[in-house]
């Protein structure tokens, strides 16, 4: 990234709006990425991911039969989830008890789209992802699967970040540790991403979101190429 272009970034809409909306498949990199480029902008971090995963957590805690639409829909109504919105801090607690690691335990991550292609499980937590962006003064970073395209579409900056199946599978294997085989890595990425794809389309850019394919790019690379990209889209307004 230029220097010049690194120089503007603090400075970027200082008072006024500024949503970062990012939305990618599984392994894309999105939830580092973004929450990165937060950091560089000064602006607060949600990870719509980490929640469906925490309702996930508290329907299989409490024994609720996932496959039963209104009693998980209920479930999202009742649970009491406490999120970091920074950046430089992770925490993710349900009724007080930190699952910020739990939630993303192969249990979890294997049962997480039969949550989160509930349809009223999804409305309660997008009406609670709105609550937060508006909280935050509208100045955030949002990543997850239909931020693009529903919980914020007017984002001042829209952007579908992706990558090539290969790349996924190779980031979410060393994301975590090499402890899942060929056939739970697929699971996680690939099969999952089918599921979610029957609610929403986070495979194609929606007119309007710049795609930024990462498959070539390393971690800072790919931070600088999202940062250029809310640089330019602005500078358009």
């Amino acid at each position: 990234m230029t220097q010049e272009l690194l120089d503007t970034l603090p400075a970027l809409r200082v008072g006024r709006p500024l949503v970062v909306a990012i939305d990618g498949p599984s392994g894309s990199g999105k939830s580092s990425v973004s929450k990165e480029v937060a950091r560089r902008l000064r602006l607060a971090y949600l990870d719509t991911g980490a929640m469906y995963r925490a309702l996930t957590w508290f329907c299989v805690n409490t024994g609720i039969n996932l496959n039963d639409a209104a009693t998980v829909e209920q479930a999202a109504r009742d649970l009491v989830l406490e999120l970091s919105t920074s950046p430089h801090e992770e925490f993710v607690r349900v009724d007080g008890v930190d699952v910020a690691e739990a939630i993303r335990e192969p249990a979890i991550s294997s049962a997480v789209s039969a949550v989160a292609t509930t349809l009223g499980a999804r409305t309660e937590l997008i009406r609670r992802q709105r609550e937060l962006i508006e909280k935050h003064h509208r100045r955030m970073v949002v990543e997850g699967r239909d931020i693009t395209t529903v919980v914020a579409p007017g984002a001042e900056v829209r952007m579908l970040l992706t990558a090539s199946e290969e790349a996924r599978l190779r980031r979410r294997g060393a994301q975590l540790g090499g402890t899942q085989n060929a056939d739970q890595l697929a699971a996680q990425v690939i099969h999952r991403d089918a599921k979610d794809s029957t609610v929403v389309n986070f495979t194609q850019a929606a007119d309007g979101v710049v795609t930024l394919d990462s498959s070539e790019l390393d971690f800072e690379e790919t931070v600088d190429a999202a940062l250029v990209i809310v640089t330019k889209v602005l500078n358009r307004d």
